[in-house]
């Protein structure tokens, strides 16, 4: 079951060799970055940084920093456990005999566990500040690198309700600590929470906002996911947890908030009002550049009695949020292939960082099929951010990037098998002339057929016969070789 508070899977963390405590005195300004950064590039255990000079409560790193970690975040021995469940879930029919309805009896159980639970006290109200008593200061606000902005925060679960639907989003959008009170609110023009604040803004009216620091695993993870807009993320987290997210009602904000968070941030944008946010290192392994974004403003400060401070960092990869992405390209990959039923397995190279790059293979059945895979997903979600993907064969380990190199080098004609597209890219995309639309390449690394214009012979790949594999396997040992 859902693991009860960050607390909690820290000991798990610990009980599994996944964790350093780290009691030297290590600064919040520039110093804890120095050091995840190094951890993070070697792959190594979370860190929770006990003595931060001049703050009472720790830090938490590098949590998410592994796919075992991820593993452990969802309670799951692999990924592919959480997406063959939810596959199932989407997948169920209304059932017309007895057996089927004893089939659907475990998943209606599960359905009844994932939707969220209202609770009137809640650990992260033991302590509660008001108005002018908010002090951000009194939190150890990361700043990441030397040409940062300021101190931002990094890992926030942000809650907003659209002004006339009222539909719940819950998104990750950085928070650049403007004061004791204040903060930015740097969502991307695609995200739901944006969309939540053109739509106050058109009515004249300001946004409500709440933001859980340390909620439970599922839920950091659940408000990065790429989720359609009409599926709540705490919903999803329940869902991941395998038991209902606690909520309690904020106190100064007509929103409730994961009751077992480690600290809420309540307040509220006023319309029209922006503040030039950044610079900011990002995951892309460059500087985002200053631009203007909606100013958070906070009408009260709760949080637990001995509270932990979660923060994360982006950068050059690979980084803690690699992992994370890795773990959303599993999940969602069987929802994708429902809709692409040729796509055979899909890669997001660390590398590219999410949006740069995707290997995709395919099994091939019509002339062209590599084309119509490129163009459709770039119109899924958030794929449409990526720059550029490379179509190939099914036999073609999409995973293994040697292979990827030599398949590409040997297959592709320039000429032929590169296509180019407008259209919108994400907001961080520096190489792009314009913010926010740019070009894509789509590279066709399959093997060509005669009715793709392809009249010369397709040479074999070499490999041996399966005879002689056998018998030098069983000769193998007595070689001496190993």
């Amino acid at each position: 079951m859902g693991y009860d508070s960050l607390q909690h899977f820290i000991k798990v963390l610990e009980r599994q060799g996944e964790l350093q405590r780290i009691t030297e005195p290590v600064s919040p300004f520039l110093e804890i970055t120095e050091i995840t950064d190094r951890v993070c590039k070697r792959c190594g255990p979370a860190l929770l940084f006990e003595n931060v000079p001049g703050y009472a409560m720790p830090v938490l790193m590098n949590a998410f920093g592994s796919l075992t970690r991820m593993c452990l975040a969802l309670e799951v021995e692999s990924l592919d456990e959480i997406a063959s469940e939810l596959l199932s879930f989407l997948e169920a029919e209304a059932p017309d005999t007895l057996i089927k309805k004893l089939k659907l009896l475990p998943k209606l159980r599960r359905l009844a566990n994932i939707f969220p639970k209202t609770v009137s006290r809640a650990p992260c109200q033991e302590v509660i500040w008001r108005q002018d008593e908010v002090d951000l200061s009194k939190i150890p606000v990361l700043t990441c690198w030397p040409q940062d902005g300021g101190p931002f925060i990094t890992l926030p679960v942000v809650i907003t309700h659209h002004p006339e639907t009222g539909q719940r989003n819950v998104g990750m959008y950085r928070l650049q600590v403007f004061d004791k009170q204040t903060t930015g609110m740097h969502w991307h023009r695609h995200k739901g929470g944006a969309q939540h604040y053109r739509v106050a803004e058109d009515r004249g009216e300001h946004l409500p906002v709440a933001v859980a620091l340390g909620p439970d695993p599922a839920v950091i993870y659940a408000a990065t996911a790429p989720l359609p807009d009409d599926l709540d993320e705490i919903i999803f987290a329940g869902f991941l947890r395998q038991q209902p997210v606690e909520l309690v009602p904020a106190i100064t904000v007509p929103l409730a908030v994961p009751a077992n968070s480690q600290i809420i941030l309540e307040g509220y944008l006023e319309p029209g009002e922006r503040r030039r946010e950044g610079p900011f290192g990002d995951h892309t392994g460059y500087y985002s550049l200053p631009d203007d974004y909606p100013v958070f403003h906070l009408t009260a400060l709760t949080q637990r009695r001995q509270p932990i401070y979660a923060a994360t960092i982006v950068g050059q990869p690979p980084m803690e949020d690699c992992f994370m992405a890795k773990a959303t390209e599993r999940i969602f990959l069987p929802l994708i292939k429902k809709q692409l039923p040729e796509i055979v397995d899909l890669n997001l190279p660390v590398e590219g960082v999410f949006h740069n790059l995707a290997f995709v293979s395919i099994d091939k059945r019509y002339p062209g099929q590599a084309r119509k895979v490129m163009y459709a997903l770039w119109g899924l979600g958030q794929m449409m951010f990526t720059k550029i993907i490379l179509v190939f064969d099914k036999e073609v380990d999409v995973q293994n990037l040697s292979q990827v190199l030599w398949r590409l080098g040997n297959n592709v004609d320039p000429r032929r098998d590169l296509v180019l597209a407008d259209g919108p890219v994400d907001v961080l995309d520096h190489a792009s002339p314009l913010p926010h639309y740019g070009s894509k390449m789509g590279i066709d690394a399959t093997r060509k057929w005669p009715e793709e214009g392809f009249t010369r012979d397709w040479p074999p790949v070499i490999n041996m016969s399966p005879e002689v594999v056998k018998k030098v396997d069983e000769l193998w040992p007595r070689l001496g070789l190993e």
